[in-house]
């Protein structure tokens, strides 16, 4: 038994939320194709950015925004429409967000005037965060030794959105302009919000039936005073993408100068790297099943690290940086599967809220890695750049240190007879 089973099992609330009775190949299959349509609205903008500004006449310097106002609602959702999965029956919430999601889609591509844009990217933003509900969903129908897996699966369909969404919106824009690919996809949203309202079970009763909506959000809040692992996950998620979004931001900087001048497109082929991630989400959620959670994490927090070496030989090959941007994104999405299958485990009962107070540290690191990467390559180039991400690797992995330590002697002590009296 290893010590974060021993955790598991000493916790008397680890087995008081509801069990699922199972999640089918083909229902997992359809959840990742519904949370990668749901992400992919988020990063359609990144590549038609200069064509929305031409067609709207947005000023370049302002163009931006879209951007930032998209990732401010999905924030805002996080916080305040995530945690209904715990109080509504999550089948109708799913259904009924996706929907409306399309409705959002279909004022951004009809939009005649920036603030109509604006307003609808928002919407986006804000119904975008279906995603969360769905992996909360999918964790409660399966079973607890198939939670990892079934989590990892889900979460793959995130990470091919992610990749897909910046092909598939430059491809759909060559053919019938910007607005085409918002149109086409709130036709494939309103398709997928009467699917899944057909085919979705009713899942396990929600826990916080009949409470206030005030409640709810109280309760959210109060997690992360009662549930250790959900703090430490937080803090992981805070560290692990502040370190992706150090790398993303910023390539695009030196690959763009000399010697390199590459276009933007080729350097977006980086992302096909990112594929690697897929991969691990999925082997992360079945080793987590096993009880190797803390192991995974470790070994993953590791990979990380070893990532900037490779990254920081930016100008002796560009295939060192390849291998560093499967490393990086491999790693990440195996930690960050791992945190997701630990914290509803702690907690079946309060599945959407965790989740949802998990992914607002995912989305406070994201910004501060961003920020960060652009400050420290003014000032230090590439070579700071690479300092800062080893840096922060390096202390999510001092932290996992630390808190494997912590664990270890828990075990010990409850492992250790007492004294005779």
């Amino acid at each position: 038994m290893t010590s974060n089973d021993l955790a598991r099992s000493s916790n008397p609330k680890t087995s008081a939320g509801p069990a699922g009775h199972g999640l089918s190949s083909a229902m997992a299959l359809l959840l990742a194709l519904a949370c990668g349509l749901s992400v992919a609205n988020i990063y359609f903008a990144q590549p038609l950015l200069d064509a929305m500004a031409q067609d709207l006449g947005i000023a370049p310097a302002a163009i931006g925004m879209v951007v930032t106002f998209t990732q401010i609602g999905y924030a805002f959702g996080l916080i305040l429409i995530v945690p209904l999965g715990d109080l509504w029956d999550r089948r109708r919430l799913i259904a009924g967000q996706i929907a409306l999601s399309a409705t959002g889609l279909v004022i951004v591509g009809t939009a005649s005037h920036a603030a109509v844009l604006l307003a609808g990217l928002t919407l986006v933003g804000v119904l975008a965060v279906v995603v969360q509900i769905l992996v909360a969903f999918a964790a409660t129908l399966a079973t607890p030794d198939g939670r990892g897996r079934a989590i990892g699966t889900v979460t793959s369909g995130v990470v091919g959105g992610i990749l897909l969404a910046r092909f598939a919106s430059g491809a759909l824009a060559d053919i019938g302009g910007w607005r085409t690919v918002y149109l086409v996809s709130a036709g494939l949203m309103l398709a997928m919000a009467v699917l899944l309202l057909r085919v979705l079970p009713r899942g396990p009763y929600a826990a916080m039936a009949g409470s206030s909506y005030l409640s709810l959000l109280r309760s959210t809040a109060a997690l992360f005073v009662e549930e250790p692992i959900l703090r430490e996950r937080a803090l992981f998620a805070f560290l692990i993408f502040a370190d992706l979004n150090v790398f993303w931001t910023s390539i695009v900087l030196p690959l763009s100068a000399p010697p390199f001048v590459l276009s933007h497109t080729t350097i977006g082929l980086l992302g096909v790297a990112g594929f690697a991630g897929a991969l691990g989400a999925r082997n992360a959620g079945r080793l987590a099943d096993l009880g190797w959670a803390q192991r995974t994490t470790g070994l993953s927090l590791m990979l990380m690290l070893a990532a900037w070496g490779a990254i920081a030989c930016l100008h002796v090959s560009l295939w060192f940086v390849v291998a560093g941007v499967i490393m990086l994104d491999l790693g990440l999405q195996a930690v960050h599967v791992t945190s997701q299958s630990l914290i509803v485990a702690a907690r079946p009962d309060a599945a959407s809220r965790l989740v949802g107070g998990y992914m607002v540290f995912y989305s406070i690191g994201s910004a501060a890695g961003g920020i960060a990467a652009t400050l420290v390559y003014a000032m230090m180039g590439w070579s700071g750049v690479c300092m800062l991400g080893s840096g922060i690797s390096a202390a999510a992995l001092l932290v996992w240190v630390i808190n494997a330590s912590r664990m270890q002697e828990a075990a010990g002590c409850a492992l250790t007879p007492s004294p005779p009296r």
